[in-house]
């Protein structure tokens, strides 16, 4: 592994743990704290060395699509006096990346080259999950969100702890310790974000990279897809254990932390993986 391969690796990590706890942050916990997070995680993808050689020419219909989309997002907001959240950070991320690689500058076009492969990959699988199949009357998310996270998660509490903890709805638990609480798991509980988040970065990896064995990519997002669900279940469980003891305020200061903490301890591992796969 060469200096360079064990910079990358550690930069990538930095930009994984920023980008998740951006995300987490606009969308539940401090919006300056998360466009700071997100700063910074853009910053960092310019100090990456790749070895792929990339055209520096500036190209204005890049820029012009990256402007519009960007400017899209922030009237629909402001209009519509939303708050914003997961799909709006990513939805910003793509337009500043389509304009950072409409510019003449190799930082900036890398930087977009990541961008709007991740990010980009990110919309299409929130916008699958979250918006197509909902349209069809589908109740992928429900289920996924009561068979898949709510009722492993509990038996996964259940090993460590004894307390009073019980299903009132397909994604609702009523606990009972230092205060009597109803806790809904659902959106960001699901562990999907993480993921989608997750794939899209290896796929701007292996972009940016010019990676081309994709039996081995292929293994490694199943392999990363696994290990994000079961650290998100573990994480669900440790949830329920800081509300009954400690109550809901605060478990939600942990909620907002500890995915994204998590997330990046796992991601270690796949990024070696990753970089040893080229």
């Amino acid at each position: 592994m060469t200096d360079d391969n064990r910079k990358n690796i550690i930069i990538f990590l930095l930009v994984m743990a920023f980008f998740t706890g951006a995300t987490i942050q606009l969308s539940e916990g401090s919006v300056l704290i998360g466009v700071v997070m997100f700063l910074i995680a853009l910053a960092l993808t310019s100090k990456i060395k790749l070895s792929g050689e990339y055209i520096t020419k500036t190209s204005k219909f890049y820029i012009v699509i990256g402007a519009f989309i960007v400017i899209a997002d922030l009237a629909y907001n402001l209009k519509a006096m939303n708050q914003l959240g997961t799909i709006d950070s990513m939805t910003f991320f793509l337009g500043l990346s389509f304009i950072a690689y409409g510019m003449s500058n190799e930082q900036y076009r890398r930087m977009g080259d990541f961008g709007i492969y991740m990010s980009g990959t990110f919309l299409v699988l929130y916008l699958t999950f979250y918006s197509l199949l909902p349209s069809m009357d589908n109740n992928f998310i429900h289920y996924f969100d009561h068979y898949f996270v709510l009722l492993p998660s509990l038996f996964i509490a259940g090993l460590f702890s004894n307390f009073d903890i019980h299903l009132v709805a397909i994604e609702t638990v009523h606990l009972s310790g230092f205060e009597d609480a109803t806790i809904v798991i659902g959106g960001p509980c699901s562990g999907l974000y993480s993921m989608f988040l997750l794939i899209g970065i290896i796929v701007g990896y292996t972009k940016m990279e010019r990676l081309r064995n994709l039996r081995n990519i292929a293994l490694l997002l199943i392999l990363a897809i696994i290990v994000a669900y079961v650290a998100n279940l573990i994480r669900v469980a440790v949830l329920y254990n800081v509300a009954y003891y400690y109550g809901v305020e605060k478990m939600m200061f942990v909620h907002v932390y500890l995915g994204w903490i998590i997330f990046i301890i796992i991601s270690c591992g796949i990024m070696m993986v990753l970089n040893k796969s080229h």
